[in-house]
């Protein structure tokens, strides 16, 4: 037997053998081959598989609604956040203020329910009086220019000096028999002019806390100085003359104004609510 193996093996030409050799490689070559593709084949299948999901999302935000979807669902979320931080901070606070009101046994009031009692009493307002010392010693004498007064009235209220016609500002007051008669303070302030005027005459001006001002004109013997306090009643001056309505003699100019730069008031309308 084996004289005949080595025989048989040695008929076989080596030209053969490799021939077989690489037969057998290439077969080994082609299993490996047929593995890979198994194995890549596999490989895609689960791929494939899983990127399934990813191909749905991405149509999914394709779409034209997909982002203002996200939008306004993210909006939502963060205004309810919102809201329910709110209601914990007004709750917060209603607790705070109900301790409050526990501790103190009153509630808080808008000053606007404060009631008018809490506020400094104020003393009544000073009614105007009469600038002399007695009403029935005077009579008027050019009366103030009322704008709704009649053409005759308005008429007998009008200054002439020269050639021109004026309002008479204030009301004359003069003596029947043409004397001089005294000056009185008629309401409570400070002396805050005391001047001489070419035609008005000599006058005083006194304010008083609520910014009306009195003004006499056409005065002589005036006792009062600038800065110094009166109070209602008090003589400042005597009746006088001045260049302006020297046809009424003797007399005394008076005017009232709402302020220093306000109205003229009708001092006569004035007067009447204190008598």
């Amino acid at each position: 037997m084996k004289l005949l193996k080595t025989s048989i093996i040695s008929r076989i030409k080596p030209n053969v053998v490799a021939t077989m050799v690489t037969e057998v490689m290439n077969m080994n070559e082609q299993k490996k081959g047929i593995q890979v593709k198994e194995e890549v084949t596999v490989t895609k299948e689960v791929t494939s598989n899983t990127t399934v999901p990813s191909k749905g999302w991405r149509g999914l935000m394709a779409k034209k609604w997909a982002f203002p979807a996200i939008y306004m669902a993210a909006a939502a979320i963060i205004l309810t956040f919102m809201w329910v931080y709110q209601d914990l901070g007004s709750s917060k606070t209603a607790d705070k203020a109900g301790t409050e009101i526990a501790k103190t046994g009153t509630a808080a009031k808008d000053l606007k329910d404060e009631p008018v009692n809490a506020l400094p009493v104020v003393a009544a307002t000073e009614k105007m009086q009469w600038p002399v010392v007695n009403r029935n010693d005077v009579v008027a004498g050019i009366p103030f220019y009322d704008t709704q007064a009649s053409n005759e009235d308005k008429q007998a209220a009008m200054v002439q000096y020269g050639d021109t016609f004026t309002p008479h500002t204030g009301l004359d007051l003069v003596r029947a028999d043409n004397q001089t008669f005294d000056v009185l303070a008629a309401l409570t302030g400070k002396v805050t002019v005391v001047e001489k005027n070419p035609l008005t005459g000599s006058q005083v001006e006194i304010t008083s806390s609520n910014g009306m001002i009195t003004m006499y004109q056409s005065l002589s013997d005036i006792i009062v100085t600038q800065g110094a306090e009166v109070k209602q009643g008090d003589i400042i001056a005597k009746a006088g003359v001045n260049e302006l309505e020297k046809d009424d003699g003797v007399h005394l100019h008076f005017e009232v104004r709402e302020s220093k730069d306000g109205p003229v008031l009708n001092p006569t309308a004035l007067m009447a609510e204190h008598e």
